[in-house]
C-alpha cells in the first residue's frame, strides 16, 4: 500500500485510493504509526498524542480497540500491526510512506556533494509534500508534537533547493516552488533571502520588499531580533539595484545553448568533447569542474556536438521530466563511460578501459541505422527505440570512430595541472588545450 501524510491523510492501493471507514482518531492512529513506520509506540505516547495531552481514563482501553478496527480493516493489504512490550510498531515491509521517503531523499541531498544531484533529490523530497503533515486529522498543536522534525527538514531541503536553483539561474522555479513557503514562515531568513532574490530578477521588486517587512515583523515579535546579515544584504542590495542580484554570471570557457552553459569545444572530435565535459582531471575534485550536472545537459550537449537530431533531443527532454530516476540512472552511467574513455584515450595499456568502452561501442552498433541526410551525407544513427540511452550510445559510436582511427595516437592532454582537458595535436608540438580551463574556475 501507499500512505500520504504530508497533506491530508490518504491510503492508496495498486494507484486508486481508499477509502478508509475509520473514525477520525482511528485514522490518526495509523497515521502516528506510520510516521514510525519500524519502531515502536508506547500506548502512553499514543494515548497523549490521540487525546492532545489530556487522555481520558479508558484510553488504552480504546487504542486496543483503535488496533483490532485497523487490523481487521487492513488484513487483506498485508500489513501487520505487531504489538510489542508496551505499545505497537507498523512493520513497513513493501509499503511505502510519503513522509519515510521524503526524509530519505532529504538525506541523499545532504550526502552529495554534486550539486545538480542534490538538486534532484531536494526537487524530489519537496514534491511529495500536498500540505501540512496529517492535515486533516491534527490541531496546530498537536502537527508541532508529531511533525516538527519532518517540517524543519522540508524547510531546510527548501532552502538548499531555492539556492541552487538561484546558482543555476533559475529564479522563476523558485518563485513557484517555495514563495508560499517564505509566506508561511517569514522567520526563516535564508528561505525569505533566497525568494527575495528571485522576485527581484522577475522584476517583482515590491513583492520583494514586502516579504523583506514580513519577515522584520516576524523576527522582531518571534525572537526580538533584527534581520541577520544575508538577509539585510539583500535588502539593501534591492534597494540600490546591485548588479550583484541579478542573474548569476556564467562559468567561463562556456557557451549558453537553450538554457544549458555547455563547455567550449577544444578537443577537435565528439568523442574528446565528451571527456572535456569534467575539467580539472588531473587535480583534485572540484564542484564546478562537472558540466553534466543532469541529464537534460547531457541531451542537449549531445545535440550540441551533432550526435543526436533535434526532433530525438525533444523526445528525450521530455521523457526524462516523465521518468526522472531512469534519466539520473542514464547519467551515472554517462559519467562510467565518460571516466573510462578518459583513461582509454590518456592510457593505452590500461585493458579494462577498453574493454569497457569496447561493449558500447558494440551496444551501439547494434541499435544504429544507416541513412542518408537531405544534403545526400550519409552517416550512422542511433535509434529511437533505446530511449533515454540515445546520448549514452551516440557517444558510444563517436568513440569507436576515434578509437579506430589513427588520430587517435594525435591525441593529446593539457598538462596545466588543473585541467587535463583532451585535445588533437597533429604537430605533435602543443601542450596545452586551447583555453588552459581548470575545474576551479567554472
Amino acid at each position: 500500500m501507499e500512505f500520504r501524510l504530508l497533506g491530508s491523510f490518504e491510503a492508496m492501493d495498486a494507484g486508486r485510493r481508499i477509502p478508509l471507514r475509520l473514525r477520525r482518531q482511528e485514522r490518526l492512529l495509523l497515521g502516528i504509526l506510520l510516521l514510525n513506520a519500524g519502531r515502536t509506540v508506547s500506548i502512553d505516547r499514543l494515548t497523549d498524542l490521540l487525546w492532545d495531552g489530556e487522555p481520558t481514563p479508558n484510553a488504552r482501553h480504546a487504542v486496543h480497540t483503535y488496533i483490532g478496527r485497523l487490523r481487521k480493516l487492513l488484513a487483506s493489504y498485508n500489513v501487520e500491526i505487531a504489538t510489542q512490550a508496551d505499545g505497537y510498531e507498523f512493520k513497513l515491509a513493501d509499503h511505502f510512506v510519503d513522509a519515510l521517503e521524503f526524509l530519505q531523499l532529504a538525506r541523499d541531498a545532504a550526502a552529495t556533494t554534486d550539486l545538480a544531484e542534490r538538486a534532484r533529490h531536494a526537487g524530489a523530497a519537496l514534491a511529495l509534500w500536498r500540505g501540512p503533515v496529517l492535515a486533516d486529522l491534527t490541531s496546530p498543536s498537536l502537527r508541532l508534537r508529531v511533525g516538527a522534525t519532518l517540517e524543519e527538514s522540508r524547510l531546510t531541503t527548501a532552502e538548499t533547493w531555492a539556492n541552487i536553483q538561484l546558482a543555476m539561474g533559475h529564479h522563476d522555479r523558485v518563485i513557484l516552488e517555495v514563495a508560499g513557503l517564505a509566506e508561511q514562515y517569514p522567520a526563516r531568513e535564508r528561505l525569505v533571502a533566497a525568494v527575495m532574490t528571485a522576485l527581484y530578477r522577475a522584476a517583482r521588486q515590491a513583492d520583494a520588499l514586502h516579504l523583506y517587512d514580513r519577515s522584520r515583523k516576524a523576527l522582531a515579535e518571534e525572537l526580538d531580533i533584527e534581520p541577520g546579515l544575508e538577509l539585510e544584504t539583500v535588502y539593501q542590495r534591492i534597494l540600490t539595484k546591485d548588479v550583484r542580484l541579478e542573474r548569476p554570471a556564467a562559468p567561463i570557457y562556456a557557451v549558453l545553448v537553450g538554457e544549458f552553459w555547455l563547455p567550449w569545444s577544444v578537443g577537435g572530435h565528439p568523442a574528446l568533447e565528451f571527456c572535456n565535459t569534467y575539467a580539472g582531471w588531473g587535480g583534485p575534485r572540484s564542484p564546478g569542474a562537472e558540466w553534466l550536472r543532469g541529464y537534460p545537459t547531457l541531451a542537449v550537449w549531445a545535440g550540441h556536438q551533432d550526435l543526436l537530431d533535434d526532433a530525438t533531443i525533444t523526445d528525450l527532454l521530455g521523457d526524462a521530466q516523465r521518468d526522472p530516476l531512469t534519466a539520473a540512472g542514464v547519467l551515472d552511467e554517462a559519467r562510467k563511460l565518460r571516466g573510462w574513455l578518459y583513461s582509454c584515450l590518456t592510457d593505452p595499456g590500461e585493458p579494462h578501459a577498453f574493454a569497457s568502452v569496447a561493449r558500447y561501442v558494440e551496444e551501439a552498433a547494434q541499435n544504429a541505422t544507416f541513412g542518408c541526410r537531405s544534403n545526400g551525407v550519409a552517416r550512422w544513427s542511433i535509434n529511437r527505440d533505446v530511449g533515454l540511452r540515445a546520448p549514452i550510445l551516440a557517444v558510444a559510436q563517436s568513440a569507436g570512430q576515434l578509437l579506430a582511427d589513427p588520430r587517435r595516437l594525435t591525441v593529446c592532454a593539457c598538462s596545466s595541472p588543473q585541467c587535463g582537458w583532451l585535445f588533437i595535436d597533429e604537430t605533435g608540438r602543443r601542450r596545452f588545450c586551447s583555453v588552459a580551463t581548470c575545474g576551479d574556475t567554472l
